[in-house]
């Protein structure tokens, strides 16, 4: 009897175990866990984590899967996002490993299908009437700057371009590319600057002067920019993307509402950032403006 005991305690005692890991973290996998969990993990890098509280936990339903197309995917219509299997704790695909321990790109991807997340949430709250001003933004952005759009039919010559009218589902993914990229980015240069020089890009010093040179390299060589997948089944047999040339890249204007909302930058870092922006748009050619 007390053999049958102790194997029961002992098998608890390794069940709790499989359940937290060294830093006390709970794997258990419960609804809205994993975003509790983000949420918790990411405020103790010093990361946004004010839109990600906008949403319930159990808004987003996490997955993990064995991808080969894409790192990560995000499916709106289900409110699901799948992540690599690499990124789930012990590669076992039962919940997220501690963000401390993934690296800055996975940090990059991780963001970037999170912002998909707050997007999603915000067209849900608009669609039972109540409408948020990012989201008002996005679609005027949507109409004036994504509806007619520059791309690059091959990825490697950046200067070879096309004109593409796009369809209200391309323009509206094309638009939620760009800014999750541009999401990612700065999540992924936030990090690295943190760890390289011990000082967070929050405050002012060489941290944040080094941002604001990789920000202007980035913006001048037009890397901030999305993708879209064809509608047309013709054009999807030949590529599953088709990504925006320079001249659509994300724009001053839609970058300076996502670095003081989703990723609270202060006012005086969003103000430098904005300046460094503008003189650099003026040298590539810009397909609209929006007022």
């Amino acid at each position: 009897m007390y053999s049958v005991l102790i194997t029961a305690a002992t098998l608890c005692v390794s069940l709790l175990f499989n359940l937290i890991d060294g830093t006390g973290a709970d794997h258990s996998g419960a609804p809205g866990h994993i975003w509790k969990q983000i949420i918790a993990e990411a405020e103790g890098l010093g990361l946004p984590t004010k839109f990600l509280k906008a949403l319930p936990p159990d808004f987003v339903k996490f997955e993990f899967d064995d991808l080969q197309a894409f790192a990560a995917e995000y499916h709106l219509s289900e409110h699901r996002m799948v992540l690599n299997r690499t990124l789930s704790f012990n590669v076992a695909g039962g919940t997220l490993r501690p963000l401390a321990r993934l690296t800055h790109a996975e940090m990059e991807t991780l963001f970037h299908e999170l912002f998909h997340a707050y997007m999603d949430y915000l067209t849900t709250m608009e669609a039972e009437g109540r409408p948020d001003s990012l989201l008002t933004f996005a679609r005027k952005q949507q109409r004036c700057r994504y509806g007619d759009v520059l791309i690059t039919p091959v990825v490697q010559r950046k200067m070879e371009t096309e004109e593409r009218f796009l369809s209200e589902r391309e323009s509206w993914e094309a638009l939620n590319e760009t800014w999750a990229v541009f999401v990612g980015w700065t999540v992924w240069n936030q990090l690295e600057l943190r760890q390289r020089m011990e000082r967070s890009i929050q405050k002012p010093g060489k941290s944040r002067n080094t941002w604001l040179g990789r920000l202007e390299e980035a913006d001048r060589e037009g890397k901030l920019r999305g993708y879209y997948e064809p509608e047309d089944p013709g054009e999807r047999s030949v590529t599953r993307k088709r990504f925006l040339a320079p001249g659509s890249r994300i724009s001053v204007q839609e970058s300076e509402r996502l670095l003081k909302g989703p990723l609270e930058f202060p006012a005086d870092l969003v103000k430098q950032a904005v300046e460094i922006m503008i003189r650099d748009q003026r040298s590539l050619p810009l397909s609209k403006h929006c007022a």
